[in-house]
């Protein structure tokens, strides 16, 4: 698909759950905290579009993982109904909607840094790529992590424990941390290929 119309496209699926995503949220607090890197994020990705074009795998993703934060924001992480279901059904200790959210927190962050690296710097596959990559990844969400953790303190106690979703378990942060890890080696192990023939067919055109 064109680039464009692939934009538009994502633009309005995003946009619909967003507005969703505003009517009747548990706490509209959490809300705005978890979806805070979307309404950050997209108009900077407008305004730089004309200097920095992404390939369409990047952008696609980007919306996906927008789309998984506007879920966990409208519901928090801790009570996404559908995986309310799948806790009930599987008889599991927990919600586990926000391992989900963190695996995308490495997955989609790290494809970001790769294209931005392999194209603005003269860095080439390989093992201090990869270094950079997994770095990236730590920063990111030790930095989240962080973020979550003082962003309670003006929140009353019931809408703090809402946004961090640790649901009890005190090494919440911890494993956190390492499904952003594993989502991101997934990423490179799985989406390295495709994104390198779509790097390639983008500066080939420029």
């Amino acid at each position: 698909m064109e680039q464009k119309k692939l934009l538009t496209v994502l633009s309005i699926i995003v946009g619909i759950f967003l507005a969703w995503s505003l009517i009747n949220p548990k706490d509209y607090s959490v809300w705005f905290l978890e979806t805070f890197p979307v309404i950050f994020g997209f108009p900077i990705l407008y305004f730089t579009y004309k200097k920095f074009k992404f390939t369409n795998l990047t952008y696609t993703l980007m919306a996906l993982h927008a789309m998984v934060l506007i879920w966990g924001g409208h519901y928090t992480y801790a009570d996404n109904p559908l995986f309310n279901w799948i806790k009930d059904l599987l008889s599991l200790e927990r919600n586990y909607y926000d391992r989900l959210g963190h695996f995308f927190q490495g997955f989609v962050p790290i494809l970001i840094a790769r294209e931005i690296l392999l194209r603005k710097t003269r860095l080439k596959q390989g093992k201090m790529l990869f270094f950079l990559l997994i770095c990236v990844v730590a920063f990111i969400t030790s930095f989240y992590e962080l973020m979550e953790w003082s962003s309670t303190w003006g929140l009353p106690p019931e809408q703090g424990i809402d946004f961090l979703g640790s649901q009890g378990d005190l090494w919440d942060a911890q494993k956190d941390m390492t499904m952003a890890f594993i989502g991101g080696i997934f990423g490179l192990l799985f989406f390295s290929k495709l994104q390198d023939k779509q790097i390639k067919k983008i500066t080939t055109r420029q």
